[in-house]
């Protein structure tokens, strides 16, 4: 593994809908909004990304996360491929994964529902875990830079640290690389909708929506790939 947790270690933080959340001190950054880390992760990840690729009977459906992160988008993945009894392939790719410690004091599997947080940050890197009938599990201990598939998604779940504190995962090239994974009518969801984002998108093959945003968030991204 060539990369390692964060030197300065998050900080457990509660949400404004009841959902724990970690700040990031080396990036400044918290893991989720702060008005609501379950009702940001259902509105952009699930409710826009998710459940539309459920309605069609494409079998298995795969998700690529940028940003394994705390674990909750793929909680809340494997949730609704129980519930729904769809066969699920989720892969996340994280540089600096969340210490056990810091996963321990989550509260998602209370909240949510869903017991399973710890088998997914206990899951061992690079292998894939069949977790349920419907739901199967792979992360890899890497880089977008570094990271390379011959896969081809359903759903892309973008959830790296906002542009500003990360931007080198926010261009062009990147975003090229990630349309060349993605199935033609695939979708990509984001919290972000800044211009810059949104611009980069529509350059490399994506049709960009704008969505409302949960809570007090004005607008988020679905990008449907052409």
């Amino acid at each position: 593994m060539p990369y390692s947790t964060f030197t300065r270690p998050g900080r457990l933080v509660y949400t404004a809908d009841g959902s724990n959340s970690l700040y990031n001190a080396a990036l400044d950054q918290h893991y989720h909004s702060m008005q609501g880390a379950l009702q940001e992760s259902l509105h952009v990840f699930i409710n826009l990304g998710l459940k539309p690729a459920l309605e069609p009977a494409t079998s298995p459906i795969r998700i690529f996360e940028m940003g394994f992160g705390t674990g909750l988008n793929a909680l809340l993945a494997w949730q609704q491929a129980d519930y729904f009894q769809r066969p699920v392939e989720y892969l996340g790719i994280e540089a600096y994964p969340v210490a056990d410690e810091e996963a321990e004091g989550l509260n998602f599997d209370e909240i949510t529902g869903k017991c399973g947080l710890a088998q997914l940050h206990q899951a061992p890197w690079a292998t894939g875990v069949r977790l349920s009938d419907h739901f199967t599990f792979r992360k890899e201990h890497t880089t977008m830079e570094g990271f390379t598939t011959d896969s081809v998604f359903d759903v892309i779940f973008y959830d790296a640290f906002s542009p500003s504190a990360q931007p080198e995962l926010w261009t062009e090239e990147v975003f090229a690389r990630i349309a060349a994974m993605t199935r033609p009518g695939g979708r990509l969801v984001t919290y972000s909708a800044k211009g810059s984002v949104r611009r980069a998108l529509d350059a490399v093959g994506f049709t960009v929506e704008k969505h409302p945003g949960p809570g007090r968030k004005r607008e988020v991204v679905r990008a449907i790939r052409r």
